[in-house]
């Protein structure tokens, strides 16, 4: 009992205590006396101030949905003609993502609303599933694109010698295909100028996207992306 009249308690050495998950902050303890039809009761009401640390959760969790995402990028350096080896490791970080999901919210409390652990772990999917669904629409696109210039090309029952290299050096080709610009005009790292740039539209800033280089720009897009979100997060959940 203080000289206020108010019960108070003492707390031991903060180092004697063993608290793996958090951190203690701070303690905060109120006394009332409830008045009751049996009698009055002294309630001493005592508020503990922990904040949760990261070590766990990054080791079980954040690190390993890094190194997840960022092994689903090593589908851009592989050729689109390898499918099996595309979609068997788009197939396996998707499934690794949805594990480490399952696992991060086994530990958690079952709250009704988004924790700052969900949305990485759903941010960090959706760019796994993203760079399956890339290689998807890439050969989609180059399959139809093929379709279409074998359907257009007139048929010739003897191939001749530069037909054959032709088909030979088909990938090659397309990596080539339109890829210089007009005499005097300067190229981008990843646009070509347009066909008609000698007429001078090119300068309205009107570009064409190679989809045979759909892998180049993912290298790019994604891990600036990916970057850029870990920035936003790691100040808004650290700082704010």
């Amino acid at each position: 009992l203080d000289y206020r009249g108010r019960y108070s308690i003492e707390v031991s050495d903060q180092r004697s205590w063993r608290l793996y998950q958090f951190d203690f902050t701070g303690l905060r303890n109120t006394s009332e006396v409830l008045r009751t039809g049996a009698g009055d009761y002294m309630v001493m009401t005592v508020s503990f101030d922990l904040s949760r640390r990261m070590g766990y959760f990054a080791i079980q969790t954040y690190i390993p949905c890094i190194l997840t995402v960022v092994l689903s990028w090593v589908s851009f350096w592989i050729k689109r003609d390898s499918t099996p080896a595309r979609t068997s490791l788009g197939i396996t970080t998707v499934l690794t993502m949805t594990t480490l999901s399952t696992i991060s919210r086994k530990h958690l409390p079952r709250v009704s609303y988004v924790t700052a652990m969900d949305l990485f772990v759903s941010v960090c999917f959706i760019f796994v599933f993203a760079a399956l669904i890339e290689y998807a629409t890439l050969n989609y696109l180059v399959g139809n694109r093929r379709l279409s210039q074998g359907n257009s090309a007139p048929t010739n029952p003897i191939p001749s010698k530069m037909e054959e290299e032709e088909d030979d050096d088909d990938e090659e080709e397309e990596e080539q295909e339109e890829t210089t610009c007009c005499p005097g005009k300067e190229c981008q790292q990843f646009f070509c100028c347009i066909e008609d740039c000698q007429r001078g539209t090119w300068r309205e800033g009107r570009v064409r996207i190679h989809i045979s280089r759909l892998d180049t720009y993912s290298r790019v897009f994604f891990p600036t992306a990916f970057l850029l979100f870990n920035i936003v997060y790691w100040i808004a959940y650290l700082y704010l």
